[in-house]
């Protein structure tokens, strides 16, 4: 608890301290950055990859797009840099997950000085998740977070976005229109081949390293049980791993997913114990191996068919 206020009155000065330097520069200079300068290509902002991917995806060659979360970064816990203030500041367009996912988010758009930007909270209307642990609700709010770990959910979110970039770039209307089309219809398609599959399966049970899949197991009618919570945080208790060793067991578990960024030890550990192996699953908070979306998440969904065949 106290690294997390010295955290937050740090990214508080730093805030005070941009907010200052920009509003000067911008007083003597007397007008704003041009937001659309970049080779006439709009400035995108987003908060993690996966919003990065679907941005990319409708607006592809018309837009430049900067993440403010670097990969490899846990996004639940990251706190922005005078620089990535600097990059909303001259941003035409910014996107945010939403869903408590970025604690950050209203605190710097408070302090920039960027009328014109479109904001978008990529997940805004769509069915959400509740947690049910009082421990992650008082820390991160009521919602599982991870919508973009659907196809459903990425669908949502890139009408969303593309909603935005219209917004702020009417004359490429058609441009964004035909490109969400396609890329929703890659996500349908993947969509479609995957619930034939999982309706042949009569086991639904699968283990991750950390909650992250509720919503694709609300796509396909799957169930996670999973080593650590929705926000990755500590490692299981006794009770907890025994639970799990007889989840495993019961469920004739024979693959235990690991994601990045969360440890493998205590997966790894549970392998052993019930004769399992362990894979590697996408949360595409990052960009792994050099995988886009739609690879990624067909990579998850056949692993996980293939450990309930």
């Amino acid at each position: 608890m106290y690294k997390r206020i010295i955290s937050i009155l740090m990214l508080m000065c730093s805030l005070v301290t941009f907010s200052a330097c920009g509003n000067a520069s911008v007083n003597s200079n007397n007008k704003v950055a041009d937001k659309k300068e970049s080779h006439g290509k709009i400035q995108v902002v987003v908060s993690f990859n996966a919003m990065r991917e679907f941005a990319e995806a409708v607006g592809k060659d018309k837009v430049e797009v900067k993440t403010v979360i670097p990969n490899g970064v846990e996004p639940h816990e990251y706190e922005p840099k005078a620089k990535d203030l600097e990059d909303l500041n001259k941003a035409k367009v910014f996107v945010y997950n939403g869903l408590g996912m970025e604690s950050w988010v209203d605190k710097s758009l408070k302090v920039i000085n960027n009328k014109q930007l479109v904001v978008v909270e990529a997940s805004k209307g769509f069915e959400s998740i509740k947690n049910t642990d009082e421990g992650e609700i008082k820390e991160h709010g009521q919602n599982d977070p991870h919508a973009w770990v659907s196809l459903k959910g990425a669908e949502f979110e890139a009408k969303n976005i593309k909603e935005a970039l219209v917004k702020a770039d009417p004359s490429n209307k058609d441009y964004y229109e035909k490109n969400y089309k396609d890329f929703s219809t890659q996500l349908n398609s993947l969509y479609n081949d995957y619930k034939k599959k999982f309706d042949t399966v009569t086991n639904k049970n699968f283990v991750t390293g950390h909650a992250a899949f509720a919503y694709l197991c609300r796509d396909f009618g799957l169930k996670q049980n999973s080593v650590e919570d929705v926000f990755a945080e500590g490692e299981p208790t006794t009770k907890k791993m025994e639970e799990l060793i007889n989840y495993c067991k019961q469920n004739k578990i024979k693959t235990i997913f690991v994601e990045d960024m969360v440890s493998p030890k205590v997966s790894d550990t549970l392998a052993k114990e019930v004769g399992a192996k362990v894979q590697k699953i996408y949360t595409i908070e990052s960009k792994e191996d050099n995988k886009d979306y739609i690879q990624s998440m067909k990579s998850n969904l056949e692993l996980i068919y293939n450990s309930l065949k």
